[in-house]
């Protein structure tokens, strides 16, 4: 090749050098999660009850060692979430021997002892083995922890709890819960990963950024 030819080409590559690296450093870098692997899309998604909020459900059960496991998690992330941001836990009974303990969970949750129930509740379903399957042996642990029994039995019977055992279990057939613990952010997503508060953070921001 001669002389001058191998000059012009070498020029040109060197010109075309920056071109190439512009591109690449203009190219969007990979989402650290992907639609699919780490989240999926729900099958019918839902409106936010509150405008402006997004929020951030787990679906749970006493019965459920993974939730047990899952708590102080979420109470880490708790301490971080941003202010735009609701989370609701919501006892489901995907089966019937999960609707006692989740009746509980919404009975605490009426009569306004539930900061003081919830985590015992747990304990003494996984930890300490006990049998707490019936209205009398959870009317029985609740007494144990300062609630009135008949006033337990009333909103463990009561429409309130009723109203929210169902409500419950209408979402997580909407959102095709199929599974505890399962977390929907913003009514869309079902994070599917081991790394579960990272992913939610990642939805959050997602869906918080402005839609163009």
């Amino acid at each position: 090749m001669p002389y001058l030819l191998r000059r012009l080409l070498l020029v040109l590559l060197v010109c075309m050098l920056p071109l190439a690296a512009g591109r690449a450093a203009d190219s969007p870098a990979p989402p650290p999660f992907q639609e699919g692997k780490d989240y999926v899309r729900v099958p019918t998604p839902a409106p936010p009850n509150t405008p402006g909020k997004i929020e951030v459900v787990e679906f749970f059960s006493y019965t459920c060692p993974h939730c047990r496991n899952m708590e102080s998690a979420v109470h880490d992330w708790l301490k971080r979430k941003p202010e735009n941001v609701i989370f609701t836990q919501m006892a489901v009974a995907l089966g019937a021997s999960w609707e006692p303990s989740a009746r509980a969970y919404y009975a605490a949750q009426a009569l306004g002892v539930l900061d003081k129930i919830h985590q015992p509740l747990f304990d003494a379903i996984q930890q300490e083995r006990r049998k707490l399957n019936t209205e009398d042996e959870l009317a029985a642990f609740f007494a144990e922890h300062g609630v009135d029994q008949e006033a337990f039995r009333k909103a463990y019977q009561s429409f309130t709890t009723e109203t929210q055992l169902r409500r419950a279990s209408q979402l997580a057939q909407r959102f095709g819960v199929r599974g505890v613990p399962t977390f929907i952010v913003g009514g869309q997503y079902d994070v599917r990963s081991g790394r579960t508060f990272e992913v939610v953070d990642f939805l959050i921001a997602r869906l918080a950024a402005p839609q163009g």
